[in-house]
């Protein structure tokens, strides 16, 4: 197997073993027992655990953003590409509430582990960066510009989503979310005007 392919294998597994045991127990070993793969394959293909679990996080995000770009490159106005993607990302957690969990173990892990804090703070950087390029497309797309600056947009659609997801995570409430997703949609539009 090509070292690329293994490193693909250890990111997958540490990522099942997350899921089903959290982030405190996905140590190195368990990660190469779970890939079925002696221990020292995990250092042939990372330098640390903290660049593992920087992997982990970034396929988070990443596997989310791929299905909320392909709902803004579709067709209809921005209200309704704006939905249509908040409701995307919506199925995305009620199908893999796992997932979210785990994005969340890993940045209060993180902030608690010496040496870690770095970790977190690339987390929700990656997190801004990617609201923030889909915030420009959308405005690119619609010929519009947002009423307030993009950093802060950016923050305040993280916010939301981060505060539904916890939320829903503990009492499973999808009426009242999808609820709060309608308002934030509604909330979006009414700070977007023609750009000029």
């Amino acid at each position: 197997m090509a070292a690329k392919d293994r490193r693909e294998e250890l990111i997958a597994a540490a990522f099942r073993v997350m899921v089903r045991d959290g982030v405190v127990k996905t140590t190195t070993r368990a990660v190469v027992n779970e890939a079925k793969m002696p221990l020292g394959v995990f250092h042939y293909c990372f330098n640390s655990r903290e660049e593992l679990l920087q992997e982990v996080i970034t396929r988070i995000t990443d596997s989310g953003v791929a299905k909320a770009r392909k709902v803004f490159e579709g067709e209809g106005d921005l209200g309704a590409r704006i939905a249509k993607s908040l409701y995307t990302f919506w199925e995305g957690v009620e199908l893999n509430p796992g997932e979210h969990q785990v994005g969340y173990e890993l940045t209060h892990y993180a902030l608690r582990q010496e040496g870690f804090e770095d970790l977190a703070r690339r987390q929700y950087e990656h997190y801004l960066e990617v609201h923030e390029q889909l915030l420009a497309e959308a405005a690119e797309s619609a010929g519009i510009k947002w009423t307030v600056p993009l950093p802060v947009l950016a923050r305040y659609l993280n916010s939301v989503l981060d505060g539904v997801t916890l939320c829903w995570l503990v009492d499973r409430n999808s009426e009242h979310t999808r609820e709060v997703l309608r308002l934030t949609g509604e909330h979006l539009m009414s700070l977007a005007a023609k750009a000029d």
